[in-house]
């Protein structure tokens, strides 16, 4: 019999660093290397947020790697 799905790669998942808000009322959460601060606030409900794990789909985040080239060259300027 012929099937004309493609087959669906299956999405490598790693537990992955995040911050959860403190807020009952509130499901919001972020991945650790996509917020720009060292304790970020909620941007749902301005709460504080806490730091956690969560088992999540893999992804890259460049802005990780310019962050790291940009703070190597500032140093060797120096």
């Amino acid at each position: 019999m012929y099937n004309r799905k493609k087959i669906q790669e299956e999405i490598p998942e790693a537990v992955t660093k995040i911050w959860s808000c403190t807020s009952d009322d509130c499901n919001g959460w972020m991945r650790d290397n996509f917020s720009f601060d060292q304790t970020p606030t909620c941007l749902l409900c301005h709460s504080p947020m806490i730091s956690g794990e969560k088992m999540l789909p893999l992804i890259v985040n460049m802005t990780d790697q310019w962050k790291l080239s940009a703070a190597v060259t500032t140093a060797t300027a120096e």
